[in-house]
């Protein structure tokens, strides 16, 4: 997979990565999982992993021990991504980010606002905090 998504950089093999680990340690190993990838307005590509299991849903825990040898993907996908969240539907759910691509976007927003991230009411992995674990019925969108 990480082979396939190069082409998009670090980043999203990074988030692919850690949503494809979140699926089989939380749907179960050998489950089917489409990652698709496309580009956004902005300069911004959306990364989107999509599984069979609409009730698993990912929470954002609050934070890891130093200890702990799990716990810490969403919060790494919160703190790359733009934006994040999940589409469930019947039969299937994805869990979707986008992140910048282009350096020149990241360069751009980050002298209109001061911050990487744009100005946008959809940053759901920041709103709410979250003490739970993948599978506990919290959505984001």
């Amino acid at each position: 997979m990480r082979r396939a998504l190069r082409a998009h950089g670090i980043d999203v093999q990074l988030c692919a990565s850690e949503l494809v680990t979140n699926v089989i340690r939380h749907v179960g190993e050998g489950v089917p999982v489409t990652v698709r990838v496309w580009p956004e307005e902005g300069g911004r590509v959306r990364l989107g992993v999509t599984d069979p299991d609409p009730r698993a849903l990912p929470v954002l825990v609050a934070a890891a021990g130093a200890e702990a040898e799990s716990g810490r993907g969403l919060a790494l996908l919160d703190a790359l991504a733009v934006r994040w969240g999940v589409e469930q539907e019947a039969g299937h759910k994805t869990v979707w980010c986008e992140l910048f691509t282009d350096a020149e976007a990241v360069a751009e927003a980050v002298a209109v606002t001061g911050t990487a991230t744009p100005k946008t009411p959809e940053r759901p992995g920041r709103r709410r905090r979250s003490a739970g674990a993948l599978g506990h019925s919290s959505a984001r969108s």
